[in-house]
């Protein structure tokens, strides 16, 4: 591994689905020899791209897992992620930001800024992520890149700088200008390996000019010595450019913005160009970490190799030979046979085998230095774990892990697949931190949940092809929650007499809504409860969260707050106000006018303007509520509020009824309350379970 980190990118491809992710990935291997042939994603034969390695992958087409790899280009070592586009699989994108010091976000020169662009904009802001822009399939009918470019500045806030010019769109896509060269760039070659520098055509001559004094214009605010070059009206060196470009990329000032077709081989070795010359290195990247042993104060983290080692876990996989790590390396060096410590728990790991990834296939290494991404066999630790020198207790923060919003029950078919299918669990719960399950202890049943149905569709797929577990599933399950809405008090004693100490607690206060999960506040004065005894009355309020008294349902937004008490001196324990906390909790809920709250979900249609009324008949029959719809060409998109409840076998409906030309997308977005006639029919349903019981 290269020790000169200015030379080193670690880069991530983001996009919506279907942007050409993993298509770009797979020219940007062949371009730097790391591959002899390129594949398509949905290949012949079933070979499918490089880095979809996992057979289902390869069938639908689409990237499940995110994967890594590394290639080399003019002296410089790039290792890539390439990140699913579903939104079921965000994790996937979500650990590989935290990791990645820049991402190359691929926006479609027909369907433009998308409403997964705008989540993974998001993701990126959360963890500082510089990124370039790359506008695809110019060989598209419809492209405009333009168009897109404008969709980055007004949808996702971006100041997007246009870099290059087409030469010529849809089927007649032959190349681009470069804006700063000033120089029209052919790729010739059966795969259009080699790029050739002309001058610009004399009808594109005029548009270049113009577009390069906006680019440079835009580009002046970030370097003073390039603003006093035009104001003496000197000749601006390319030099000059570059480096502005670069000072305003790396402070998320500015989005320079690339052009071209990945499919059709075009304008890939110039974005790998700008990913040398405009995305940072480990060295312009600030990472923090906290000290453990100094009240948790902010450490900058350096890039050195001499420090003491600081290094986060940020993706599991149950590979082969046992479970594999992937790990970045911010400080330090990680070499073969050292000691490392889990800040998480404390324990002692040894490095053994080190490697770096080739998407499924490996590569042994004697050190991973920091500013690096590989990978270690055979370490028994968690997704966000951080590891550092014995001599240190630093902690790396965590990532932002969603909650599920769907649940299945599954069921196995006979006592093999029990085995496997807890096997399989075992596995997928550690690889993957927005898949939970757990056993219904009423039904005995398995229930499994996730972030959508294609999320739980595809672990259950995976059940069966990696580990032999037939499972039959149930009907897919909406996560429900409760909530107080007004203020109630309480005031609960908690007696219990038999033969030596009995058990006494008071507790009295209110509880009120609020918008976190759970708020608790402690009033007490004049030691009414003593100051030990305040932990176990917060834990007692904590467990009775888990299961609603209403439904059953986990509750969420809750503020407690205690002021006033009673404790014996004898018979008072912590188990006494643990059921104190219990009983007072219970019987402010009862006053608090509870009700139920049910996910509402993002939803996203993309359809021919033909089928524009239809899409919308679909969402109000489903009490989707439409925020806005617009039309681009000859395609209008749909943006809609639905309840999840609603939302299940949808698309199979919108296929239906658009002659399979609609496509749709759907996140999360919120809680709310579920309306009075609906929460009649699920109070109805869980009577009915009950009676089965």
């Amino acid at each position: 591994m290269i020790r000169n980190l200015e030379k080193v990118r670690n880069i991530g491809i983001s996009a919506h689905i279907d942007s050409g992710k993993t298509t770009l990935t797979e020219r940007i291997l062949f371009y730097t020899d790391r591959i002899h042939q390129i594949n398509e994603v949905r290949g012949k034969n079933g070979t499918g791209a490089i880095m979809d390695s996992m057979e289902l992958e390869k069938e639908r087409g689409i990237t499940i897992a995110s994967a890594a790899t590394y290639c080399k280009w003019d002296r410089h070592n790039i290792n890539i992620i390439d990140t699913p586009g579903h939104v079921d699989f965000t994790v996937e994108v979500e650990r590989s930001l935290r990791v990645l010091d820049g991402v190359v976000l691929i926006l479609c020169s027909v369907s433009g800024v998308q409403s997964q662009s705008i989540t993974v904009d998001q993701q990126m802001k959360r963890y500082k992520v510089p990124c370039i822009a790359f506008v695809n399939k110019c060989d598209r009918s419809g492209a405009n890149p333009l168009r897109v470019s404008r969709q980055l500045k007004d949808k996702l806030g971006h100041n997007s700088v246009m870099m290059q010019l087409p030469i010529g769109l849809e089927d007649k896509h032959e190349g681009v200008i470069d804006l700063v060269a000033m120089k029209a760039l052919y790729f010739e070659g059966d795969n259009g390996e080699n790029m050739v520098e002309k001058e610009i055509p004399a009808d594109l001559l005029d548009d270049a000019q113009m577009a390069r004094e906006e680019m440079i214009d835009e580009v002046s605010l970030f370097s003073e010595e390039l603003t006093d070059t035009i104001l003496e009206e000197k000749e601006i060196g390319e030099d000059l450019i570059m480096q502005a470009v670069r000072t305003g990329t790396i402070a998320r000032e500015m989005t320079p913005v690339f052009l071209g077709s990945a499919y059709k081989n075009k304008a890939v070795q110039p974005l790998l160009n700008a990913v040398i010359s405009y995305l940072p290195s480990p060295l312009d990247i600030e990472n923090e970490a906290i000290d453990l042993d100094n009240n948790e104060e902010t450490v900058i983290l350096e890039s050195k190799f001499d420090k003491p080692t600081v290094a986060l876990a940020f993706k599991l996989e149950d590979g082969q030979y046992g479970q594999l790590t992937y790990i970045r390396a911010y400080q330090g060096c990680i070499n073969k046979g050292d000691t490392l410590i889990n800040s998480r728990d404390g324990r002692k790991i040894k490095a053994g085998r080190l490697i770096r990834m080739h998407s499924a296939q490996m590569e042994e290494v004697e050190a991973i230095p920091a500013g690096h991404i590989g990978a270690m066999f055979g370490i028994d630790c968690a997704s966000g774990d951080t590891f550092v020198s014995p001599k240190i207790n630093y902690s790396m923060l965590a990532m932002h892990i969603m909650e599920p919003v769907i649940s299945l029950s599954i069921v196995p078919k006979d006592n093999k697949a029990q085995i496997n299918m807890s096997k399989a669990l075992n596995r997928f719960t550690k690889e993957d931190p927005t898949f939970k399950t757990y056993v219904d202890h009423e039904t005995g049943d398995t229930i499994i949940q996730g972030m959508g149905e294609l999320h739980l569709e595809v672990y259950v797929e995976r059940m069966k092809r990696e580990y032999g577990a037939e499972v039959e599933t149930g009907q897919p399950r909406v996560a429900y929650r409760e909530t107080i809405t007004k203020k109630a008090i309480f005031n609960y004693t908690h007696k219990k007499q038999t033969g030596g100490a009995g058990q006494f607690g008071r507790i009295a206060g209110f509880m009120e809504p609020c918008n976190e999960e759970f708020e608790f506040d402690n009033k007490i004065t004049g030691g009414r409860i003593p100051t030990n005894y305040i932990p176990s009355c917060k834990k007692g309020f904590e467990m009775c969260m888990d299961k609603g008294p209403k439904l059953e349902f986990p509750v969420t937004g809750i503020k407690v707050t205690i002021d006033d008490g009673a404790f014996h001196a004898v018979d008072s324990s912590e188990m006494a106000f643990k059921a104190a906390a219990r009983g007072a909790f219970l019987e402010g809920y009862a006053k608090a006018r509870p009700v139920i709250k049910e996910p509402i979900m993002k939803v996203v249609i993309e359809t021919p303007n033909e089928f524009q009324g239809a899409c919308m008949g679909l969402i109000n029959q489903r009490r989707g509520i439409i925020q806005g719809s617009q039309e681009e060409g000859v395609m209008s998109v749909i943006e809609s509020q639905v309840p999840l409840s609603d939302m299940f076998g949808f698309s199979t409906v919108l296929r239906s009824g658009t002659q399979g030309k609609a496509q749709f997308t759907m996140e999360f977005s919120s809680y709310k309350k579920v309306p009075v006639s609906v929460a009649e029919e699920i109070v109805r349903k869980k009577q009915e379970e009950k009676t089965k019981k």
